[in-house]
């Protein structure tokens, strides 16, 4: 009579299980009802190293996977380049004046502290499209343009728009620059915009007309139609087509400045319904405007085109 005892079959207590061995069979060979009543602990301790062993694989392979995962550059990801922390020269953005006069902007030493991780080209019409394509981002008039083109007729809150949902998809942080740092990352691109300015002048009016004739020149000089990434060539920091024909948003406001007889800011407005932007010469545009020659720059000739260049990472 057989009775279990947990999971194990075991023999009846009252009766214990004999093995009856023909005279052939050695006396010290196990019998067969032993094999089969008495459990087999190497088996089990067996299948239990299997068991953990599989476990381990499926863990290490789950690691394998994710690591992977993490590894493989995806497609909304933009090229990059590592900009170590610097100390430059820097003309301040604005309008500065003194005893009501208008004069240049003071130049200024910026640190910059941290890394600035930057995009290497402006955002293309295709990497554009995606944030589109996921209703994240109002359409543009890109007229179908080629993929290589950049993305250009945005405003400020198209260029906002785009860098959160590159932010939400990506699960990375990404902004607009400032102007300190786009002017950093643009190194000897960076136009000082007080280079032909006439400071001291009774009438302010001599002012307006060098700054309007450097711009016209320059604008000259350019086509209007956006050209493909690369066109305009890489400078020192590996950064393609800065100061070409299209012009890139800061996330800078707009101020007016009064500075005192020690060229101190005595006074400070600023105004964030303009922007600061930045690429042949420095302009200064409302947020809402995606096409330059309906308005909104203080004075010169507006830019050709409005696109972006977006950095990673924080605000320091």
């Amino acid at each position: 009579m057989i009775e279990r005892e947990g999971d194990r079959l075991m023999p009846h207590r009252s009766t214990p299980a004999r093995c009856n061995k023909s005279p052939h069979e050695s006396q010290t060979a196990p019998c067969a009802n032993d094999l089969y009543l008495k459990p087999d602990r190497a088996m089990r301790r067996s299948s239990s190293i299997i068991l953990a062993a599989m476990v381990a694989i499926s863990l290490s392979t789950g690691l394998v996977v994710l690591l992977r995962a993490h590894d493989v550059r995806s497609d909304t990801d933009p090229d990059l380049v590592d900009l170590p922390p610097g100390i430059f020269s820097y003309r301040s953005s604005g309008e500065f004046t003194r005893d009501g006069f208008p004069i240049s902007a003071p130049v200024k030493r910026v640190t910059l502290v941290g890394r600035l991780l930057i995009m290497k080209h402006q955002v293309t019409s295709a990497e554009y499209r995606r944030c589109v394509q996921a209703r994240a981002c109002p359409m543009l008039d890109l007229n179908e343009a080629a993929d290589d083109l950049p993305a250009v007729k945005m405003n400020w809150l198209d260029a906002t728009a785009y860098a959160k949902w590159l932010s939400g998809v990506s699960g990375v942080t990404y902004r607009l620059p400032t102007d300190e740092e786009w002017a950093y990352a643009a190194a000897s691109r960076f136009a000082d915009d007080a280079a032909a300015a006439v400071d001291g002048k009774v009438d302010p009016g001599h002012r307006v007309l060098a700054e309007y004739t450097r711009s016209s020149d320059r604008e000259n000089a350019f086509e209007k139609k956006p050209r493909p990434i690369g066109s305009f060539g890489v400078n020192e920091n590996g950064l393609l087509d800065v100061a070409g024909n299209v012009w890139e948003w800061t996330d800078t406001c707009y101020s007016r400045n009064s500075l005192n007889v020690g060229s101190e800011v005595g006074s400070s407005t600023t105004y964030c319904g303009v922007r600061v932007i930045e690429g042949a010469h420095r302009m200064y545009l409302t947020d809402f405007l995606r096409d330059p020659k309906l308005g909104g720059c203080t004075t010169a000739v507006p830019p050709s085109n409005l696109g972006l260049r977006l950095v990673r990472g924080e605000r320091v």
